[in-house]
């Protein structure tokens, strides 16, 4: 399991946080405002998904 800081433009961060979870096994997506006030800060616990095995393994 790791944590996730990423620094965007608020407009994009639900696109970000979609697309981490299609790819990782996320947690809920925390939100700040940077000091400044112009962009967003998100915070996300994630882990790899498990491997799924196939037919010949």
């Amino acid at each position: 399991m790791f944590d996730i800081r990423i620094i965007c433009d608020p407009a994009d961060a639900d696109r970000i946080t979609e697309t981490l979870a299609a790819f990782l096994i996320t947690g809920t997506a925390r939100t700040y405002p940077t000091h400044d006030g112009m962009r967003t800060r998100l915070y996300l616990t994630a882990d790899l998904p498990k491997p799924t095995l196939s037919p010949e393994d």
